[in-house]
């Protein structure tokens, strides 16, 4: 007998490859697939129709017909196109007064056009007749659809059955605003204003969080960090009230598409079963940043937005006490200005150890990743990170800050160890490991076992995504 597929749809404002600012797209995109793959799940995926969603994706799109979303007193149109890839049904939703804009967030109206993007994901599911088990919204702007689906639309017969699990990405981002717009903006009535009301103000994610069925967050070690006030933007009280359905479940990466076998940007490929070619990309990349050629000097590199939380003030206080020794430091991205001038400077005052630049360029990253020996994460908060397990994946040895999912997936050297890992928040902690593993770098035997530990540690979606079947389980099962 045939069992019938569970119905999963995801409400996200991202998700790759179609439209990405990070890692909420990597997630949405990679765990829907793997989903899909184990024939147990009718995945779906609901997106905005942004004005950036490259045109070789808009010509595949199949127009399916239009409606109207009503909230407030607004009533807005709302086409859906349809988009099948990997066995993923992408619904995307169209209307150019919200998203005919470059860019997916930072304008004036930002509520609004997420409390429309809400509605109409639930407006899909009829328009579509598909009624999933698990609504899976991720982050504030998916918070409305979970708001709407258990203030409203709950009273409907088809929706009455659905459950709401609620993924934060980063707590960071919350989706606060003036508690008068409720009814007037967000069309929610008075009578829910406790649910949303927090501090003085209108709080999507606490909303969110206190009517979800469960939520989850990207790692368990930041599913354990929320319920502080350190890691919790204000939050850890609503955490703490809703731990009982608070889950931690690590990301995973797409190990097809970061793969040194075939990853075209690569100098030369290579695979954990023969490390040999990682030589010629460290050559090649020396070649290319205009830095010494040599096989013997330690490269070690930061993928990263330059913003302080992501530890680089630590790298500020201690970058040129390391640099005295045999090491070269390679950088790539953008962000504050204090640290594009920093970084850029020290490039030039180090023109044969740094090579700094203040871009960012997909081609050149892989190129990072595949050539350096040693990746550098000293981040004050990490939800999850991706870089580190990125990295890995190409033989370059992580060191990482204990936090998040930094803490998650890098073990210290040593016999379960892949990476290097440093727990306080602080300079010479930091350097205290960036010196062991130079110094165990010139040990070429133990620095190959090191490396091959790390190119070979499982980053992959499967475990994950069991762990994400495990939680909808629950989530049908016991309600």
């Amino acid at each position: 007998m045939r069992v019938a597929k569970k119905k999963i749809l995801f409400v996200a404002s991202e998700a790759a490859p179609f439209i990405a600012t990070g890692g909420l797209a990597e997630v949405v995109g990679s765990l829907s697939k793997a989903l899909v793959k184990t024939k147990r799940y009718d995945v779906r995926v609901i997106l905005p129709l942004y004005q950036d969603i490259k045109q070789v994706y808009r010509d595949k799109m199949e127009y399916m017909g239009n409606f109207s979303v009503s909230f407030s007193w607004r009533k807005q149109y709302c086409g859906i196109f349809r988009y099948v890839l990997e066995g993923v049904t992408y619904y995307f939703v169209d209307n150019e007064y919200y998203f005919k804009r470059h860019g997916l967030y930072g304008y004036y109206d930002d509520g609004e056009r997420f409390a429309f993007f809400g509605k109409a994901a639930l407006d899909t599911m009829g328009f579509v007749n598909f009624y999933p088990d698990v609504m899976h919204c991720h982050d504030w702007q998916a918070a409305l659809a979970l708001l709407y689906l258990k203030t409203e639309y709950c009273h409907y017969v088809n929706y009455q059955d659905i459950k709401a699990l609620f993924t934060i990405h980063n707590i960071e981002y919350q989706g606060k605003y003036d508690l008068g717009l409720l009814e007037s903006l967000f069309g929610i009535s008075r009578n829910y204003s406790n649910y949303v009301e927090y501090q003085g103000a209108l709080n999507l994610m606490k909303g969110a969080i206190e009517l979800c069925d469960y939520f989850s967050t990207v790692s368990p070690s930041y599913a354990q960090e929320i319920k502080y006030d350190y890691y919790s933007h204000g939050l850890d009280l609503i955490v703490r009230r809703n731990e009982h359905k608070l889950c931690g479940i690590l990301n995973g990466i797409d190990t097809d598409y970061y793969d040194p076998a075939t990853d075209s940007a690569l100098f030369a490929n290579y695979s954990a079963e023969d490390l040999t070619n990682k030589a010629v990309c460290k050559a090649g990349l020396q070649k290319m940043l205009n830095l010494p050629v040599n096989s013997k000097t330690p490269i070690v590199a930061m993928i990263s937005r330059l913003a302080q939380h992501k530890g680089f003030d630590l790298v500020k206080t201690v970058i040129e006490e390391a640099l005295q020794q045999d090491m070269q430091f390679v950088l790539l991205g953008t962000g504050e200005w204090e640290y594009e001038q920093y970084f850029s400077e020290l490039a030039k005052r180090y023109p044969d150890k740094v090579a700094s630049a203040i871009t960012f360029n997909s081609d050149l990253s892989r190129k990072i990743y595949s050539g350096a020996d040693m990746f550098l994460m000293p981040s004050k908060s990490e939800p999850c990170g991706l870089s580190q397990m990125i990295a890995s994946r190409y033989a370059t040895v992580a060191i990482v800050r204990e936090t998040g999912g930094l803490k998650d997936s890098i073990k210290a050297y040593g016999a379960e160890g892949n990476g290097f890992t440093f727990a306080n928040y602080n300079a010479h902690d930091m350097l205290y490991v960036l010196n062991q593993a130079l110094n165990l770098y010139r040990n070429e035997k133990e620095w190959s076992a090191l490396a091959l530990k790390a190119a070979t540690t499982d980053f992959s979606w499967n475990k994950s995504a069991q762990q994400y079947e495990e939680l909808y389980r629950r989530i049908y099962d016991n309600h």
